[in-house]
């Protein structure tokens, strides 16, 4: 490990800068100030009032007013603007005169955090404006404020966000994608690590040393792996809970088994890969499609109680899934540990998963001949 450089580029060098990378990139918790354009037929100063409006929330910030919109759209094609508002002409003689003006918005949803939030934003300015007409009738009709409110907001929300009232996006996702990205390196230097004794016909002398025990041979093989692993694991969680201050209601003794489980369960599947196809093209090429994969099927963009039947079952298999389900019972929202006992227990079963495939990968290292 010490004289082969990829070890230190995949388990100290990479996994640092992933850490680094994603809590500075959502260092803020949510985007602020994306672009987007106004089309503003009517030039009056109703429309003028709405567009200040929509600048002065923190998440939009009026980039450019476009005088068609085929202009808008073309902006927006062009990554210039996330979305853009159409005013048409008459839309404030048309409040004064108790009608109903037809206003529209456009946004796009390639990228969907910028098109939710933005969304947001255009249906609540347009929500406003039209409650500030309608409260200027009822005013020039002698209501008092309170008999207004009644009118134009008869059930008011009260809202509470549990454990992230501040809607930090980066707690949702960086406590997905870095330990997510920490399980793959995880998994493809388990199988490189097994592999290349393959790969230089090492093996035999490798299994010798340990006496014979298969078992021995890839304990003794992983072992410093794990602790470097596990140190990175602390690492990332000492930081995001203990200095960025993400919220862990549940305390640091489940983080701390969870991070034990996680790592041992990623190289548990990674020796189980190669055991399965001892080669070492096709283990790694297996645990690069099972860690991707996982980043789509944990749950956090979409949640798996709304995929298909098959992909339900699906999720079952992939460690990263059992790792956030955990996170999200009993640490983020504090439930005791025995809430997550089926996920507990298919970590566990992710570490022992090589087991009834020791046998294999030993007829594999006294048999196989590596070729390019």
């Amino acid at each position: 490990m010490w004289h082969n450089g990829i070890y230190g580029f995949s388990m100290l060098l990479m996994p640092i800068a992933v850490l680094l990378f994603f809590t500075s990139l959502m260092g803020d918790g949510q985007p602020h100030d994306m672009p987007i354009g106004v089309v503003d037929l009517d030039h009056s100063s109703t429309s003028r009032n709405l567009v200040r409006r929509l600048d002065a929330f923190q998440t939009s910030r009026v980039a450019g007013c476009y005088n068609s919109v085929g202009e808008a759209r073309r902006a927006m094609q062009g990554n210039e603007i996330y979305a853009f508002l159409l005013i048409p002409e008459g839309t404030a003689s048309q409040l004064k005169s108790a009608r109903q003006p037809q206003l529209s918005f456009y946004y796009s949803m390639a990228s969907l955090t910028s098109g939710a939030l933005l969304y947001k934003d255009l249906k609540t300015i347009l929500t406003l404006g039209s409650a500030a007409a309608g409260q200027a009738t009822l005013s020039a009709k002698g209501m008092t404020p309170r008999q207004q409110m009644a009118f134009l907001q008869p059930i008011a929300i009260d809202l509470h966000q549990l454990h992230n009232p501040w809607t930090n996006y980066s707690i949702y996702l960086s406590t997905m994608l870095i330990p997510g990205i920490l399980l793959l390196f995880v998994m493809l230097t388990t199988t490189y690590s097994i592999g290349t004794e393959f790969k230089d016909n090492t093996q035999r002398e490798w299994l010798s040393q340990a006496g014979g025990s298969t078992i021995r041979a890839v304990t003794g093989k992983l072992l410093p792996q794990t602790l470097v692993f596990l140190t990175l694991m602390y690492l990332y969680m000492g930081y995001i809970f203990g200095v960025l201050h993400f919220p862990h209601d549940g305390g640091w003794l489940p983080l701390f088994l969870l991070g034990l489980l996680s790592v041992t369960a990623a190289q548990g599947f990674g020796i189980f890969a190669f055991a399965l196809a001892p080669s070492l093209r096709m283990s790694m090429s297996v645990c690069s499609l099972w860690g991707v994969v996982s980043f789509s099927i944990v749950g956090t963009a979409f949640p798996v109680t709304a995929m298909d039947a098959p992909l339900q079952l699906l999720s079952w298999l992939f460690p990263l899934r059992h790792h956030f389900l955990i996170y999200e019972t009993c640490i983020f929202n504090a439930f005791p540990l025995h809430f997550a006992w089926p996920h507990w227990v298919a970590l566990l079963a992710f570490c022992l998963l090589p087991l009834p495939l020791m046998g294999r990968l030993k007829r594999a290292i006294g048999s196989f001949t590596y070729t390019e």
